[in-house]
């Protein structure tokens, strides 16, 4: 969504504002999983399963392996070097916000790119067994394959939005929601206080959904929205987002009738696959000619 958009506005027309409830110390390295993978996409040198860096190679994880560590989160070198930009920044007191800025500078990124919070935000999951994960073993570690019964956002009750944030959601024209896991990626972001009320005092808010016939093309979005007691479909984005929403886009393959827009929020049906670079450039030039001011 992010690449898209940047395709359609100018760069500094553009801020990216990423969850940071995904991030962990790996190998004693701060990972920020998210604001890389926005960060290396609006660079254009993510890897090829949309995560990492392109062409990166992985001698550091072989060796760990080979010594017997467990290297199964596996970091590439050269995303092993953001990694250890950031850890080595935050440590002399560096802000997350200042050094992510740093490294999409570094990266030659035009739009801005600010983590949610500076603050340490970190999701865990209640799986169906009762225990609770951090994160990253759920959904890495574990292949997301567990069922979800609760969520917590450690910390974020004394977060506060990063520098910039709520400026940014204030002076927007129009406040795009990403077609992310609404529970796991989203509500990490709306959930810091004084966020959700940015969100609600925007002129325009509008979602992507990112269900295609009430399903996920990957990831578990629609079946964590069921187990945390969402109604199926567009109805459960809607509700995952109620107070929030000017406008929710849907599939054409999705139900988008009159029946689930209510007088707070439109839904329209569009094309929304954004599976390469072109499908990205038509949908991003779409959303802007319909819904920008």
């Amino acid at each position: 969504m992010a690449r898209a958009l940047s395709s359609a506005v100018a760069p500094d027309r553009l801020t990216v504002v990423v969850n940071v409830g995904d991030d962990d110390y790996m190998y004693g390295a701060h990972v920020a999983a998210d604001l890389d993978t926005v960060t290396y996409t609006l660079a254009g040198i993510e890897g090829p399963h949309g995560w990492g860096l392109a062409s990166d190679t992985f001698c550091v994880m072989d060796e760990l392996a080979a010594r017997g560590v467990d290297a199964s989160f596996r970091l590439g070198d050269r995303d092993l070097a953001t990694c250890l930009q950031r850890t080595a920044a935050l440590q002399t007191g560096i802000a997350l916000s200042t050094i992510t800025a740093e490294i999409a500078k570094s990266l030659g990124v035009g739009p801005t790119v600010l983590p949610a919070s500076d603050d340490k935000i970190r999701t865990n999951v209640q799986i169906a067994d009762g225990s609770w994960l951090p994160f990253q073993q759920y959904y890495v570690a574990r292949g997301h394959e567990d069922e979800v019964v609760a969520l917590n956002y450690a910390g974020i009750d004394s977060a506060t939005p990063a520098p910039g944030v709520v400026e940014a959601i204030g002076d927007a024209d129009l406040v795009v929601v990403a077609p992310s896991n609404p529970p796991l990626s989203i509500w990490p972001i709306l959930d810091i206080p004084g966020m959700r009320s940015a969100v609600q005092d925007a002129s325009k808010v509008v979602a992507i959904s990112p269900l295609f016939g009430g399903k996920a093309l990957k990831g578990p979005a629609d079946r964590v929205l069921a187990s945390l007691g969402l109604p199926s479909g567009t109805a459960g984005i809607l509700q995952a987002y109620e107070g929030l929403l000017s406008h929710l886009i849907v599939d054409t393959v999705d139900t988008a009738d009159e029946m689930l827009s209510d007088e707070h929020t439109s839904v329209i049906a569009t094309d929304t696959r954004m599976q390469t670079t072109t499908d990205g450039r038509r949908f991003g030039v779409w959303l802007m000619d319909t819904m920008a001011p």
